[in-house]
Parts: C-alpha cells; sequence; structure tokens
C-alpha cells in the first residue's frame, strides 16, 4: 500500500508540476512560418529532423497539451499536419509533417506585457525558395542600374509584426496601424510614374530588423522608409518624429528610449539584440565605410523634407530630424530614414491613428516628402532624371473626360507610342485627372 501511495503522489506531484501548452498561433511569411506555444511556465526542449517523410519533431519536457492544434490554419505554411502524443515520463512530442523544405530553428521567449513563457519553432525556408508576395516584386534587376529611364525604388517598411505587436494602446496595435500605414503608402506612390514602390511586410508576420535591411538592399531601393508608431512610460508625450541614423549618439533622450524599444524587436526573433551574422560587417560599414557619410547626409536631407510635410498634418514632437541607433537604419548604402507617426500611449494620437482619414494624410504627407526631395535629387538614370533633362522640351497635360490617347498626340502633333514611351505607359488607357507628359514638336 505504501509504494502505491509513494506512486499516486509522485503521479499527482509530476501532473501538478507539468508546464500547459495553452494556446498555440501560426504566422505564415514569406521567408519563414512561425509556431508560437503560450506556456503557463519555461520548459526545456529539443528539437530535429526525419525524412521519407519530411518531418520535424519538437520534444518538450514535463508538458501537457490543452491547444487545439488542429484548429490552426496550415494555409502556405508548408506544415500538412500537426500531431502529438505524451511519451513515457511525461514528456510531450509535437510532430510536424510537411509539405515543402523547411528547416527549424527553436528558442524560448520570457514573459512580456501582452504573453507569457513561450516556445518559438521557426521553419524557414531555403535561400531561393521564398515566397515573394505582389507587393514586393520589384521588377528593377542589378543589371537595369545603367538604364536611362529607370524608376525609383522606395522600401516601405512597416514596423514590427506577428508575434511582436510593438506598441500597445487602449484600442490599437502599432504593428496593424503602420501596416496600414505603409499600404497607403504604397498605393500612392504607386500611381506617380518613374516610382517603385514595395512593402517590406506585406501581411502579419515578424521579419528581423536584419532581413527588412536585406531585402531593401537585395532590391536596389534609393530609399528606406521604416514606419512605426511608438509609447512611452507615460501617457504625456506626443506628435509625429522624424529619424536618421546616429553613429555616436542619440540627440535626446527620447530618441534614445525610442532606438532602444525599437531595436529590442530582434529579442522576438531569438537574437537578443545581437545580429548573429552581420554584427562585424555592418559595425566596419556605419564606422569606416566613407559612403556611409554620404549616406547619412542623404537621409538627414530626406528626413527633413518629409517631416516638413508632416508637420502640416499633426503637431510634431520635435521639429528637426532626430538621429539615434536605430538598427533597422544601418545600411551603409540605402539611404534611410524611421518615421513615428504618434505615440499609441497618448490618447489623442492613439485616436488619430485610430481613424483612416488621418492615417491617409499621413501617408500622402510622407509621399510629398519624398517626391519632393527626389523630384530636386533624381538619382542618375531615372526616368524623374530624364524628364528633368527634356523639361524643356515637354509639358504637362491634364486628362479630361473625353480624352484618348490617340486623340492627345493627334492634337500635338506626335505618336501614340511616343507618348507611351514617354510617360511609360503599358497600354493606351488613361483617366481623368491623369497628369501627362506631351513632346514637343
Amino acid at each position: 500500500m505504501r509504494v502505491i501511495f509513494f506512486l499516486l503522489v509522485t503521479l499527482l506531484s509530476q501532473a501538478a508540476f507539468a508546464v500547459s501548452i495553452d494556446s498555440a498561433r501560426l504566422w505564415p511569411a514569406p521567408d519563414n512560418t512561425r509556431l508560437v506555444l503560450d506556456l503557463s511556465g519555461p520548459v526545456e526542449h529539443r528539437v530535429f529532423v526525419l525524412q521519407n517523410p519530411s518531418r520535424v519533431v519538437v520534444d518538450i519536457s514535463n508538458a501537457r497539451l490543452s491547444a487545439n492544434l488542429s484548429s490552426l490554419d496550415l494555409n502556405n505554411s508548408g506544415i500538412s499536419r500537426i500531431r502529438s502524443a505524451l511519451r513515457e515520463g511525461g514528456d510531450l512530442r509535437v510532430v510536424l509533417d510537411l509539405s515543402a523544405d523547411l528547416t527549424p530553428r527553436s528558442f524560448s521567449l520570457k514573459p512580456n506585457e501582452q504573453y507569457g513563457h513561450r516556445l518559438v519553432l521557426d521553419l524557414e525556408r531555403p535561400p531561393g525558395l521564398a515566397m515573394e508576395p505582389e507587393e514586393r516584386q520589384v521588377t528593377r534587376r542589378a543589371s537595369d542600374l545603367n538604364e536611362q529611364r529607370r524608376n525609383i525604388v522606395i522600401a516601405i517598411d512597416a514596423g514590427h509584426g506577428g508575434e511582436d505587436p510593438g506598441a500597445i494602446g487602449r484600442n490599437l496595435v502599432e504593428k496593424n496601424v503602420v501596416l496600414a500605414i505603409a499600404r497607403e503608402l504604397y498605393n500612392q506612390l504607386n500611381e506617380i510614374p518613374g516610382y517603385e514602390p514595395f512593402l517590406i511586410r506585406t501581411g502579419d508576420y515578424y521579419l528581423s530588423l536584419q532581413r527588412r535591411r536585406e531585402l531593401a538592399r537585395q532590391n536596389n531601393a534609393d530609399l528606406f522608409v521604416s514606419i512605426h508608431a511608438d509609447a512611452f512610460t507615460t501617457p504625456q508625450p506626443s506628435g509625429i518624429s522624424v529619424f536618421a541614423l546616429s553613429t555616436r549618439g542619440a540627440t535626446s533622450a527620447m530618441a534614445q528610449f525610442l532606438a532602444n524599444s525599437e531595436n529590442e524587436a530582434d529579442v522576438i526573433g531569438g537574437i537578443y539584440g545581437i545580429s548573429l551574422q552581420d554584427k562585424d560587417e555592418v559595425l566596419r560599414s556605419v564606422l569606416v565605410d566613407l559612403s556611409m557619410t554620404a549616406t547619412l547626409r542623404t537621409s538627414m536631407d530626406i528626413g527633413t523634407s518629409v517631416l516638413n510635410e508632416m508637420k502640416q498634418v499633426a503637431r510634431p514632437h520635435k521639429t528637426n530630424v532626430e538621429q539615434a541607433g536605430f538598427a533597422v537604419l544601418r545600411s551603409p548604402d540605402v539611404p534611410s530614414i524611421l518615421v513615428e507617426t504618434g505615440f499609441i500611449s497618448n490618447a489623442r494620437d492613439e485616436a488619430n491613428l485610430g481613424s483612416a482619414a488621418h492615417r491617409r494624410q499621413l501617408a500622402t504627407a510622407v509621399r510629398t516628402g519624398i517626391v519632393n526631395w527626389f523630384g530636386r535629387n533624381p538619382p542618375p538614370g531615372t526616368l524623374i532624371a530624364w524628364q528633368q533633362r527634356n523639361a524643356n522640351e515637354t509639358r504637362r497635360y491634364t486628362v479630361v473626360r473625353g480624352d484618348t490617347l490617340s486623340a492627345i498626340a493627334a492634337r500635338n502633333g506626335t505618336s501614340v507610342n511616343r507618348l507611351r514611351e514617354i510617360n511609360q505607359l503599358d497600354g493606351t488607357a488613361i483617366r481623368v485627372g491623369q497628369v501627362i507628359l506631351i513632346p514637343g514638336a
């Protein structure tokens, strides 16, 4: 009887102290799929891969499953099925049957203001097999850089995403607000001939700060714009801000606070504030590479142009472009700015950011600031530079109701093909209010 009693007490103790997996979330992204398990406490685990068929196995020590893993939406995840079973000794085994070639990486996250303990499993797609969403397909190639009428490429980065919510207000979450603004900015820039925007993050998923920079450089961006809506420890700070990188120190205590907050996003990636791959390379680029001096100067100038436009929409937190060590801006050869669209921790700013009309105005201001600067300083070989060189030979015409491209060509003694060429039109369709260039005789 004593033996039986001892065994019962032991089993009950193990059950009582077993960590519970209370819920799960799946975040499919173009480069990877992330599975997050919410835990009642910290756990030990190990991950290994099995072949024929391809499976990823996660063994979690002394754990029990309360979440319903079968309810997860596996579409576009590379996972065909998730199974689980208790093993002898009280460990939990979770098996992911794969439908794609994925490489696992796992780590634990400590509690934050939104979640408790978490176990994170990243299933990474091999290089070259990442899914590219439409908004991230840039037609410009490295071999196109010498073309005389290429587009100006703008990388638009919506901060945070997926397991990283960013700032959390009473009614809003930063990752959702900034993605809405980024999409609006994308749509507006995409309507302007000579500009080719693309979104760094196209949905609700996590990207490391390093990966965001890499995507901008891989697509030969002329400008990287990171959009945020941060928070402070008190509700008083408010207003919009524009930041550029600083290699020496922040220009204000608030700038340093915001940079520290944004840089902590890499903790969500299991990096814990340190780049695993390019730390030495980026440090050398930032501190030594002479090209960084010109990049920083350009970033400050573009930032000033954007801030001047944003001041017409919202009250500025600081009247000048500030600088701090934002990791996401550390690209040595791509001018980069970070736009703070307001403080979610401030009731007035949060109410404004919750308005679609206000978000549209903010996007318009950022767009105008970008277009104004590049209009004055077009990169060589771009359509904008070509148009400026030929400005004396062209004039602008606004399309009215009843116009057709052939009629406009006939009235101005030119050809439809010439109009299509000078305006970079794919076809002959035009719309009322569209501004087109008319070549001189």
